[in-house]
């Protein structure tokens, strides 16, 4: 038993020794983005900045009206989405098509808008005469396949003094990212690195899935045999010799203190961004299915509003239209929020519950509570939408619908598994606390602490693994002292054995 024990220390100690020499350059290269992270996110096209581009609606050249519309797309069942809007000069519906599509039609002429060419690309950005158009079907930042429906784009160089870059999808003529020069330099440092967001490697989801699941649980189990060994090696009361804490000598006594200070935030970190990426599919997805989605539409009725109608909303609408049917009746929301309207005598909050228990399969609704502030689980790190319903159901998942009262919009579905995944993953690994959301400059300076502390650990880690590379074990860095009355190691051949095994 004893020498089972003592063949599973050393297996543990060379285990952590050899994976963190391979790993620990991925730490440090972690952490430095990660803080970079904090202050520069991964480029994406706000709705305020599309909305900021949008020109007032023309109200006065809509001549097809939102039934007319659906019939014209040869759309069959409600779509995910039906916005009325401008395209450069033209008033257009955008719709989503239930398996994907993206339909853009005239609200002039109820034609289908055809895909944009790269003059048109530059006209509806507002470009100057010095901006360049170039076509991109994927690059580095719109390499996720959210942007799949909208491929290929038009990308409008503006030339400015801030580098900015438009992208235009030719199929709807939207604009649907921007970046600029700043953007795009410190995400390299900063996202690109942190999530390993390798163009060719993050185009085929699930191997890039596969390959960060797999480097990062073993960067977490490096760290956490570390943090084991570390507690492990300390002796407080039995000290090592000449009254010694730690066997260890030189950069390996720095990095053994470092790990005792700095282990544990760097393995929580590790460890929580390992479970980031749902590992085993334990937790559910914050987005509602598909099914959920139509379930909370309801029955298939007409809009009824035509265009005389639409002009009546105009006032709350300057920019144009959401329309959206909840629980078999229609809506109506200005594209900059305005409140939802019904069309019909619905009251919204009753309108909301009711459909939302059709989504639920009739579970029972145990309660709807309104949030104007935030709270532990509606965060805004996570959103800055408010107020929102919370919506409370006795399934056995225990799902709360989070609902946007204006739009009656679900925002997502957060059932046991969310809210469990809240604490592992947002909490831990972004900071995601109220004492700290709440107060910008602590929670920044909880970050910048905490990463410090295990950055100091990963570069004395890097410091041991390289000198160890280069020339072998030495005993005046690694062996390990005899604790007070245990006998020194009786030769020196005995010592080094012992340092290569600490």
């Amino acid at each position: 038993m004893v020498s089972l024990f003592k063949q599973g220390k050393r297996w543990l100690v060379l285990g952590h020794r050899w994976l963190g020499i391979g790993t620990g350059l991925l730490f440090a290269l972690w952490i430095g983005s990660g803080l970079v992270m904090l202050y520069v996110p991964f480029p994406s096209l706000t709705e305020t900045e599309r909305l900021a581009r949008l020109r007032p609606m023309a109200w006065e050249a809509v001549a097809v009206s939102p039934d007319e519309a659906l019939t014209a797309a040869g759309l069959h069942g409600m779509p995910r989405s039906l916005d009325l809007e401008m395209r450069g000069d033209e008033p257009i519906y955008r719709m989503s098509s239930g398996d994907g599509r993206r339909i853009t039609l005239s609200a002039r002429t109820g034609t289908l808008a055809g895909p944009v060419d790269a003059e048109a690309a530059r006209r509806l950005t507002g470009a100057g005469p010095g901006a360049s158009v170039e076509e991109v079907a994927r690059d580095q930042w719109t390499v996720t396949a959210r942007y799949d429906p909208l491929r290929p784009f038009h990308k409008v160089a503006l030339n400015d003094a801030a580098g900015t870059e438009l992208y235009v999808s030719e199929r709807t003529g939207g604009i649907v990212l921007d970046t600029t020069r700043f953007e795009r330099g410190w995400n390299w440092v900063g996202a690109v690195t942190h999530w390993v967001y390798l163009t060719p490697l993050r185009a085929r989801a699930d191997l890039w899935r596969d390959v960060v699941l797999w480097v990062s649980g073993i960067a977490a189990f490096t760290a956490l045999t570390g943090l084991v060994l570390g507690i492990w090696r300390l002796r407080v009361r039995r000290r090592y010799a000449r009254g010694r804490v730690t066997p260890y000598r030189g950069m390996a006594r720095w990095h053994h203190f470092a790990g005792l200070i700095g282990g544990i935030g760097l393995t929580t970190f590790i460890l929580s961004g390992w479970l980031s990426m749902n590992p085993n599919r334990w937790f559910t997805s914050l987005a509602p299915p598909a099914d959920l989605r139509e379930a909370y539409a309801g029955a298939d009725n007409p809009i009824g509003l035509t265009t005389g109608s639409l002009r009546a909303l105009a006032a709350d609408a300057p920019l144009g239209l959401h329309l959206a049917r909840i629980g078999g009746h229609w809506g109506a929301t200005g594209l900059d929020r305005a409140a939802m309207r019904a069309i019909g005598d619905a009251p919204s909050t009753a309108w909301i519950a009711a459909a939302a228990g059709l989504a639920m399969s009739g579970a029972r609704l145990e309660g709807v509570e309104r949030l104007d502030s935030h709270d532990l689980y509606w965060s805004p790190l996570t959103s800055g939408t408010l107020p929102i319903l919370r919506l409370r159901f006795a399934d056995p998942a225990a799902t709360w619908l989070q609902v946007d009262p204006q739009s009656g919009e679900i925002l997502n579905r957060l059932d046991r598994s969310g809210r469990v995944n809240r604490w592992l993953f947002t909490a831990l690994h972004r900071l995601d606390l109220p004492v700290l959301v709440g107060h910008p400059p602590a929670r920044d300076a909880a970050q910048w602490l905490l990463n410090l502390l295990a950055g100091t650990l990963v570069m004395t880690g890097l410091v041991i693994g390289w000198r160890r590379l280069v020339s072998g074990p030495k005993a005046d860095a690694h062996s390990p002292l005899p604790a007070r009355g245990e006998r020194a190691a009786t030769a020196p051949s005995s010592a080094r054995r012992g340092g290569s095994r600490g």
